[in-house]
Parts: C-alpha cells; structure tokens; sequence
C-alpha cells in the first residue's frame, strides 16, 4: 500500500509517499480502508520532534514509528477478534495510527460509525479537532446557556468547532480572528467578533466566563483580568512549530502557581478519543448544529504541502487529504 513515512526528524521534506506492508489489526484493532485523513499542529509537531519533550513519546534520536496521521474516515476492511461494534464495510471515522495512508489501523474504542448525511472528507475533519472543542467547553469550561465565552483562533481547525459547538449549549460567543475571517465566525455562530489586528482582547471591556485559547499566544496571566470570578482559562494550543520545551514549561508553572491564589482558574486541554463523545458531535452533526469547515483538500502525495500550509497558522477550519 502506499503511505506517508518519515525516518528522521524535521521540515515537511523528511516525508515521503512509499509503498510498504499493510498493517495487520490486533485483537481490540480495527483495519480501515482509508477515504480521508486530516491534518492537524499535533502531526508537524512529530514530524519535527518538537518540543524536544516530543521525543519522549516518539523516539529520542529518531522516530520509533515511521507512520504519520491520527484523524481519518473510511471503510472497514478487517477487524480484530475481540472487535464487537464494527464489521466489514462500516463506514467509519476516529482516530487511527498512521491516517496518511491508504489502509491504516485504529482501536474500536477510538472509532464511530459515519451518519449517512456527513462525507468521508467532513468526517475526517472532526476527530482531534471536534473532540478537543467539545471536551473544552462541555468539560472544562462547563457551557451552559447564557455563558459568556471567548474563543482566541475562532476561525482555525478547534475554534471553527468551539463556535458552533458554543452556540448549541446556548453560551454567547465572542470570537477572536482575523478581519478576513470575521464573516466566517459570524455565518457559524458567533455573537461578537474582535479583530485582534485592531484590538488586544485582554486590554478590552469584554468579561467572560471562560477563554479558550485555540492559538497558543495569550497565555493566563494576560487574560485573569478579563475572566470572571471563578472563571476559567482553557490552554489549547501550543504555538507555532518552533516553540520550545523551556517556554512551554515556563508558562505552564507560571500559570498554574498564578491559578493557586485566584478563583479564575487555568485547566489544560488534551482530547481523548471515545465513541460515546464521536456519538454525541454525531448527533450535532445530523442535526445540522454543526458542520466541518474545510479549507482545502489534498492527495495523499501532496502531505508535506498540506503541513506547510497548516504551519502558516492561516487555515480556515481543517486541512483534509482525500486519499
């Protein structure tokens, strides 16, 4: 089968379209027939090793696995034999090990079946994205209806979910972007709308209830000014590829000694994939409270141009790649 690999560690060059062995599922695993993947920060930040805390997990001189990809959307091919929930054919999505590929294999617990009224390509878009959102704002912010919620990098893969996803527990959106993607949040739900080319959110009149901090470059300290009592700070994204281990865990102590002696509070945000929570943006999805918002579409072989694309932090919504 053909798929994207990566040996060593670095810019998008290191990838390459090769052909290799289709993976075989495990007991609990289930082999997809890949239609669509997604790119998300999280892949250039393996493809690069960095932070250098990355490597910890991927392999310290080298990547321990040469398959890069988690949000994909396909068809069953095989399943393991401990599998209950899916067979041959399902049309599927979740997250998967290796997505940039025809065939790749993924956990059942991971995976849901595709609504009939949701594409392949939408439905690779939703996974990290989608979850990460939904676990933001039901878990950590705790939306509810009348909530006032900021979210910094509305108009990217996590914040073009956040919005909507806002909007259907009733909270009162307030979006951060650019002005060219001012129209964008608004057609998805957005209430307010700051340019912050024209205006520091942090300096504003605004209070909220909760941010969520999609870009990675207001960190708690500047925004407990306008968080209510007892509201919270959610940190989402990192910054940019070149962000280092150092500042990350800098900001990290600095924010969380700040969140002990103040009811505003800072809480991270890492997605965790399950069924029931795939389910539940399932429901969203049919109902038509939300719907992915794609930027542009690739081919498989076109991966380290879709990269270079998500790392200029200019996407609208998620980058796919139909295989």
């Amino acid at each position: 089968m053909k798929a994207i690999v990566y040996r060593s560690y670095g810019p998008p060059d290191v990838l390459r379209l090769e052909e290799i062995d289709k993976p075989a599922p495990r007991d609990n695993e289930v082999l997809i027939r890949i239609h669509a993947a997604s790119v998300n920060p999280l892949d250039w930040h393996f493809m690069r090793g960095t932070p250098g805390l990355f490597r910890l997990v991927t392999g310290l001189g080298k990547p321990r696995s040469p398959r890069l990809g988690r949000d994909l959307a396909g068809e069953v091919e095989a399943v393991g034999e401990a599998v209950r929930q899916f067979k041959p054919g399902d049309a599927v999505y979740g997250m998967g090990r290796g997505a940039f590929a025809e065939f790749a294999c993924a956990l059942e617990p991971e995976l849901a079946l595709k609504p009939q009224s949701v594409t392949f390509e939408q439905a690779a878009a939703v996974p990290i994205a989608g979850l990460t959102a939904l676990q933001a704002l039901r878990d950590k912010a705790h939306a509810q209806p009348g909530s006032k919620i900021l979210i910094n990098g509305a108009a990217g893969g996590v914040g073009t979910f956040a919005v909507q996803m806002g909007r259907s527990f009733g909270a009162e959106i307030t979006a951060v972007c650019s002005a060219r993607n001012a129209e964008l949040v608004r057609s998805i739900g957005a209430d307010h709308v700051i340019d912050y080319a024209r205006e520091d959110f942090t300096h504003g009149d605004g209070r909220y209830d909760a941010i969520l901090e999609c870009v990675g470059n207001h960190p708690f300290s500047s925004c407990r000014r306008v968080l209510n009592p007892g509201g919270v700070y959610v940190g989402i994204g990192g910054g940019g590829p070149d962000r280092t281990s150092a500042s990350i865990l800098g900001m990290m102590v600095k924010n969380i000694a700040l969140s002990w002696f103040d009811s505003r509070k800072m809480a991270g945000m890492l997605a965790k994939a399950n069924t029931a929570d795939l389910n539940l943006i399932n429901e969203l999805m049919t109902a038509q409270k939300i719907t992915p918002v794609i930027d542009r579409q690739y081919k498989l072989s076109d991966v380290p141009e879709a990269i270079r694309y998500l790392e200029t932090g200019h996407a609208r919504g998620k980058v796919v790649i139909v295989v």
